[in-house]
């Protein structure tokens, strides 16, 4: 007797398995069906004439992820395409690479008087009858220059050049408390970074070799010898940007300083006298100097009287006060053989006709 699955007929010769095992593998799963391109009509269906077995179904909807992908690939290559063309043809030049800050070179010649230093009880009296009767005082004496756009730099990129030069010159000549040995870090924050470590050299231990002189960097006197006799120190000068390359600014500055000096613990009753300080420095920026507000200093020249040249004007200035004369001992000799000997002792002397006329 047949198993109730087996056919009436029962199973076919030559098929000891029975005939579906050739299809047992093959499932038919819900997916399979929907996706056949032919499909039976119903028995309801069928009942109407002419009816077909069955009906040709339109195609399957593609999914949408292939299409996406392709978007996808396609923005890709777009926004790849883009950046390598503003790469190679964006507006902008180049920049050149930054160069390591140079160390600065420094001159400070003291001016010896012919006679002696003239002085007054009136600060006004003093300033009427000198050259710098029409200076101005602090930072109105150092006004800006007309600006225009370099080659490669912009209108705004020299403006901030000049006013960080000019910045530079305010606080490091015409500050009260810098020149007359306060803090200095106001003037050590506009130096490039690369020449902070030889400013705090120069600070710490100044030597007259021409790189690390306090007076190079800033006006400094000896607040236990001279104080101010005036805050409102008198300046008059200028300022001139140009381009130096592609890739750097430079400044030139040149200011004529005047500071009316008393002696340390006098009163108002002491004689003033007129210290003058002739300031050349030229300034280098490049684009990250410009960005920080930064800039280096790459040459100073100082010349500073009336004063002896018989002292070492690097650590500080040595104003020869109301009355005083410089002595006629000439400056330290230079040893051309010593090997430490960078430096040659130099020296002027100050014209009658930068001295009050009282």
């Amino acid at each position: 007797m047949g198993e109730p699955s087996d056919p009436p007929e029962g199973t076919p010769e030559g098929d000891p398995g029975g005939g579906d095992d050739e299809y047992r593998s093959v499932f038919f799963d819900e997916t399979f069906v929907r996706a056949a391109r032919l499909q039976e009509f119903s028995a309801q269906e069928r009942i109407t004439d002419h009816t077909p077995a069955v009906r040709r179904l339109p195609p399957a909807r593609r999914s949408g992820l292939s299409r996406q992908a392709l978007v996808l690939i396609l923005l890709i290559a777009v926004a790849f395409g883009t950046a390598v063309y503003m790469g190679v043809r964006h507006p902008y030049r180049t920049p050149v690479a930054a160069r390591p800050a140079e160390p600065l070179r420094m001159t400070v010649v003291p001016l010896a008087p012919e006679g002696a230093v003239p002085g007054a009880r009136d600060v006004g009296l003093l300033y009427a009858h000198s050259p710098a009767a029409g200076f101005r005082a602090g930072a109105e004496g150092v006004p800006l220059p007309p600006t225009r756009r370099t080659a490669n730099f912009s209108d705004d990129q020299v403006v901030t050049a000049l006013l960080t030069a000019q910045d530079y010159v305010v606080r490091s000549a015409l500050d009260p408390a810098v020149v007359t040995g306060g803090e200095t870090r106001t003037v050590r924050v506009l130096l490039d970074s690369g020449q902070q470590e030889q400013f705090d050299e120069s600070m710490h231990r100044p030597a007259a070799d021409g790189r690390h002189a306090v007076t190079g960097w800033l006006v400094r006197f000896d607040p236990a010898r001279v104080r101010l006799a005036d805050p409102h120190i008198r300046v008059r000068g200028t300022l001139q940007a140009a381009e130096a390359d592609s890739g750097t600014l430079e400044v030139t500055t040149d200011h004529t300083v005047v500071y009316a000096l008393r002696p340390a613990g006098a009163g108002r009753d002491a004689e003033a006298s007129l210290f003058t300080v002739r300031r050349e420095l030229r300034f280098r920026f490049d684009r990250e100097d410009l960005r920080l507000r930064q800039a280096e200093l790459v040459v100073s020249h100082v010349q500073a009287g009336p004063q002896s040249c018989t002292q070492d004007p690097s650590p500080r200035l040595h104003p020869l006060l109301a009355g005083q004369r410089a002595p006629r001992t000439p400056p330290p000799g230079t040893n051309p053989y010593a090997p430490d000997t960078t430096t040659p002792a130099l020296c002027g002397t100050l014209s009658e006709a930068a001295q009050p006329k009282l």
